[in-house]
């Protein structure tokens, strides 16, 4: 398996983390760990979707991001940080390879060079925050949304290049883009005027992710 967080780590460390996980299975729907509950165990995901959840003061739960294949999360839980800072809900048949903090701490105990594998996953989840905050401050509404549905043509994108369905509501656009919905729609109508995408029921699909992509540089 393909997870680009173990890349550039030295071969005999990307050996022991992976023999270290274990495979789970989830089917669709369902919920992963929720918000609050105690974390103990870091996920690569191997297979599938899945949504990273929170919910907010006045009690609605809002979509903060899609993460697929290659993609990680839970990884505070590899210090014993606790509780989980979101939920995180399966959006289809998925798959991770979980790996328990108790297990990675036997790991590290006996293989030190395992760390290196901590410091990277820690690192590129500072790196993922840092973009964020400065995107927020510096990037404008229009551009942040439209990096989001580039980003989840990523996501969803499949082996024959066609056109790619993105099952996201606008509300979900407007939390994971950090705007109002009234701005998704239009930013979602000017685009679908240009013939990039088409709007349906609680779908976006993407007819041309290249020029998609070069509107949100």
């Amino acid at each position: 398996m393909d997870f680009p967080i173990l890349n550039g780590l030295d071969d005999e460390v990307r050996r022991h983390v992976v023999a270290a996980a274990r495979l789970r299975r989830f089917a669709r729907g369902e919920v992963v760990f929720h918000e609050g509950d105690p974390g103990d165990t870091f996920h690569l995901i191997a297979k599938g979707r899945f949504g990273v959840r929170v919910s907010t003061q006045l009690g609605e739960t809002v979509t903060l991001a899609v993460l697929g294949r290659g993609d990680f999360f839970g990884e505070l839980a590899l210090v014993g940080v606790n509780p989980r800072t979101a939920t995180i809900t399966a959006l289809e048949a998925a798959e991770t390879m979980a790996l328990h903090r108790d297990a990675f701490d036997e790991l590290r105990g006996t293989h030190p060079p395992v760390q290196a594998f901590l410091v990277q996953v820690l690192g590129e989840q500072v790196r993922r925050l840092s973009d964020q905050v400065i995107e927020a401050l510096y990037v404008p509404a229009d551009k942040r949304v439209l990096r989001r549905l580039s980003g989840l043509a990523g996501i969803y994108a499949h082996a024959d290049g066609g056109p790619v369905e993105i099952p996201m509501t606008q509300d979900d656009l407007a939390t994971m883009a950090g705007t109002s919905r009234a701005t998704v729609n239009r930013v979602l109508g000017e685009a679908e005027q240009a013939g990039l995408i088409t709007i349906g029921r609680r779908r976006v699909s993407v007819l041309d992710a290249a020029a998609l992509a070069m509107r949100g540089e």
